[in-house]
């Protein structure tokens, strides 16, 4: 058995020890917590009026373990940390990186989910230039090159100080992943990132998007981790059972892959 699944096994075994108190007593004196998620296919998103997404039911049964009573709302990015950055009370979110920043306004809960790295996205016009380069590196520091980012949001510490010491062009936008690559594919923007997830989503559901270029480069940084953030006021005993609803799921998600057991 892998040490990190022994590990895993082994915290598990002793939050079930520290939270040996009647989980429906608790819950029942418990006002609920408001769990923030924004739109970003497929992880969460709407589809005909229902809540979809892989990272968004791995949330909802994480809250389920843990006994933690919670009602989900969707919001914007800039909303959901204007409501951390207010000390908003009895309020979480899903699905964000770790950085100095977040730490000052929030408390992180274990690793929760592990991105595959990102890719360069290019449209039709700009898929020649931004081939020419060899690295990701190479790219940032073209001033005759465009990157379209989402407005407020972190692609990770290591890729957004790339960014912010390159000498591309950013054009950051209140938007989600896809108007993005709209931007991309019209020639308003040079490129933009996407992970795995989201550009296999998008190109089978976004015909707007069909034709955009893949782009990998050897350099580009590894895939981040994302945790569930919740409001400092959430109790200490609040978070270590969120914690273990993380876990309990993460140990699922690993006996169900091929070759786990």
């Amino acid at each position: 058995m892998p040490i990190a699944h022994v590990v895993l096994l082994s915290r598990i075994a002793a939050a079930v020890a520290a939270l040996a108190l009647p989980f429906g007593a608790a819950r029942a004196a418990e006002e609920p917590l408001t769990v923030a998620w924004r739109d970003k296919p497929p992880y969460h998103y709407m589809e005909a009026g229902k809540e979809k997404g892989f990272l968004l039911e791995r949330a909802r049964k994480a809250f389920n373990v843990a006994n933690v009573p919670a009602r989900f709302v969707r919001e914007p990015v800039k909303r959901i940390w204007a409501n951390f950055d207010n000390a908003v009370r009895n309020y979480c979110s899903i699905g964000w990186y770790r950085l100095p920043e977040r730490e000052r306004m929030a408390q992180f809960s274990v690793p929760f989910y592990v991105d595959p790295p990102q890719l360069v996205l290019a449209g039709p016009r700009t898929a020649k230039a931004v081939r020419a380069h060899e690295s990701f590196a190479s790219l940032l520091g073209d001033p005759a090159m465009s990157i379209a980012m989402i407005d407020g949001a972190s692609y990770g510490a290591q890729v957004d100080a790339m960014v912010e010491a390159g000498r591309t062009h950013v054009l950051r936008r209140t938007v989600g992943p896809i108007s993005l690559l709209t931007m991309v594919m019209a020639g308003r923007a040079s490129f933009t990132l996407i992970d795995r997830h989201d550009w296999d989503w998008a190109r089978t559901h976004e015909p707007t998007v069909r034709g955009a270029v893949p782009v990998q480069f050897p350099d580009m940084p590894p895939g981040q981790t994302r945790y569930i953030v919740c409001s400092k006021d959430v109790p200490q005993s609040v978070m270590a059972r969120i914690n273990h609803g993380i876990d309990v799921v993460t140990l699922e998600d690993r006996s169900d892959r091929p070759g786990s057991r």
